[in-house]
């Protein structure tokens, strides 16, 4: 691993670390063992020169504190429902007393403190839960990983193909496919969305057995997937495509009491000097048009000029 992956990794810890403390109301020195024991564990399952492993590791110290983060909004949460209701029921007991001729001062004036006291303890509370809501938002922007299926997202990808214009020519053959579940309105439909997203995270790990440890897998949005295969003949591109299709439509993913399987439609494309991503992009999904529009769980190939 070269020396600024390892010096990204040691920022990266140290930030979420910090981040990590300054979020919580009391920190023991347990909880800081406990991060640096996970921290420890994500480095040792780094493979060198692996950049998806370093993104991964990364997104394990981040996931770190987004969990405690996440636990802290739920407890807020939990306390600030509780004080609602704790105020909610002291007012009303404030305006019983007042609507009677029992009238103590001193009780009243201990109820207003009361009351007083757990309005402010809202606030507090509200405010701690829109922090922390702002600050996971900003560590998923952030992030070049997908939050559900643990795969490079849209925003990589996008860093990915620009700097592989920016080299112009290659000096080997690059082809980028664009997958597509489908039918997968109907899953939803059926099965309801949890099941979906389980859909979508076991067609990610299928694809990650079935790859090459070099081939990148990126969630393009919704149910689609872009996967680039690089240094790779037009052939063997072909052979790794229909392996795809075949270990996706014959697996089924046991969810519960569900069984379902799903089948996917692919358009494939090679990189052609002078292309933008957009270009690159457009033959790939003109590619797939084809494979829905002539029966789905099929590949098709789309080059210059439609050919």
């Amino acid at each position: 691993m070269k020396k600024d992956d390892l010096k990204s990794l040691v920022s990266q810890m140290h930030k979420e670390l910090l981040n990590n403390i300054d979020s919580q109301k009391e920190v023991n020195k347990e909880m800081l063992i406990s991060y640096l024991t996970d921290a420890i564990k994500s480095i040792k399952k780094i493979h060198d020169d692996e950049i998806d492993s370093i993104e991964h590791a990364k997104l394990a110290f981040t996931n770190a504190y987004k969990e405690i983060a996440q636990k802290s909004i739920s407890s807020y949460k939990h306390t600030n429902g509780k004080f609602e209701e704790l105020s909610k029921l002291h007012k009303m007991t404030l305006d019983e007393a007042k609507d009677h001729l029992i009238d103590i001062p001193n009780i009243t004036e201990k109820f207003d403190e009361i009351q007083s006291y757990m309005l402010e303890e809202v606030e507090k509370a509200n405010a701690i839960i829109s922090q922390l809501t702002h600050q996971i938002k900003e560590l998923e922007d952030d992030s070049n990983l997908d939050a559900l299926t643990k795969v490079f997202n849209r925003r990589a990808l996008e860093r990915y193909l620009k700097k592989i214009m920016q080299k112009g020519s290659l000096k080997h053959e690059l082809y980028l496919l664009i997958l597509d579940i489908d039918d997968f309105k109907s899953v939803n439909d059926m099965y309801g969305h949890i099941v979906g997203d389980k859909v979508l995270i076991f067609i990610a790990n299928l694809l990650r057995s079935t790859l090459r440890d070099g081939d990148k897998i990126f969630r393009y949005g919704g149910e689609e997937f872009v996967i680039i295969l690089n240094r790779i003949t037009k052939e063997k591109c072909q052979e790794i495509t229909q392996r795809i299709l075949q270990t996706i439509s014959t697996s089924k993913l046991i969810y519960k009491d569900n069984s379902v399987n799903v089948t996917t439609s692919i358009g494939v494309t090679k990189y052609i000097e002078g292309d933008t991503p957009d270009s690159l992009i457009d033959r790939a999904d003109k590619a797939l048009y084809h494979s829905k529009e002539r029966g789905k769980n099929q590949l098709n190939m789309e080059f210059t000029n439609g050919h």
